[in-house]
Formats: structure tokens, C-alpha cells, sequence
């Protein structure tokens, strides 16, 4: 059972359609979150029936983000915005495969470490239990 479906998605990140690229938050503890999307034909970063490199980029970091919408959520007082981030780098990208139009995402990030608004988050991407992306993201809160 998901923490965060689908139709509730946006309540928690701050992108809209058609740059939405998590369909459900299904873990979630003070360190790691796991997101799932499913890759649509007619996705924007999809090209030649697969999902390409920026596709994969933007998922792992909408995936912060609905880490961060969804913590807010848990300690908030009313209906805030969800917190608006923005890349600050990406480093040690791998790309192990392109996933194929209609897979589905796994994507957790891992906390590894929060300071000044800036929120350093190892992300990993998984389909059919095999890895296909991970890099290293420094997030920076526009209100931190």
C-alpha cells in the first residue's frame, strides 16, 4: 500500500504536468524514501521506446522532492505549499540501462547529509529488481 497514490501526488512536489515523474511514494523513514513511477510511450523524456538519461535524472530528483513534500506534510500545522527545491549538482552518475517505455521505476533516495538548506541524497533506480541509474544530488531548498 502506497504512503502518497497517485491522485495525490501534487499535493507534494512542486512540479505539475506534463514534468511529473513520481506516481506514488510507497517508503518512507527519516533517511529513505522509495518512490515508484510507471513510464508512459508518451512521456516527454521518453525517446525511441525508452526513457532516456534526463528522464531518469528528473525522476531521482522529484523523488527528493516528494521525500521533502511528505516530511513537511508530517510535521506541518495546515495546507503549506510543498517545499520548492532546485539541483545544485549531480555527481557520480551511472547509467547501467535505458529503462523500455512502460517499465516501472523504483527509485529510493538515501539522506546522506542536510545542512543550510542543502540536502546531499544518493539516489538509486531500479526496474524489475535491477539497478539502471544512480548518481549523487546536492538539493537545494529555496526557502532553507
Amino acid at each position: 500500500m502506497a504512503l502518497v497514490n497517485e491522485s495525490d501526488v501534487l499535493k507534494y512536489i512542486p512540479q505539475r504536468k506534463p514534468i511529473v515523474m513520481v506516481s506514488e511514494l510507497v517508503q518512507h523513514s527519516e533517511l529513505l524514501s522509495t518512490s515508484r513511477f510507471q513510464v508512459s510511450p508518451d512521456n516527454m523524456f521518453c525517446q525511441n521506446g525508452c526513457f532516456t538519461e534526463p528522464g531518469l535524472i528528473e525522476n531521482i530528483a522529484q523523488t527528493a522532492a516528494l521525500r521533502s513534500g511528505y516530511e513537511a506534510s508530517i510535521n506541518s500545522t495546515g495546507d503549506e505549499d510543498a517545499p520548492v527545491g532546485f539541483i545544485g549538482a549531480v555527481s557520480r552518475l551511472k547509467i547501467d540501462a535505458l529503462p523500455a517505455d512502460n517499465s516501472l521505476l523504483e527509485t529510493t533516495v538515501e539522506v546522506l547529509n542536510q545542512i543550510f538548506g542543502v540536502t546531499l541524497v544518493k539516489g538509486t533506480t531500479m526496474v524489475n529488481g535491477k539497478q539502471v541509474a544512480e548518481c549523487e544530488m546536492k538539493i537545494v531548498l529555496a526557502n532553507g
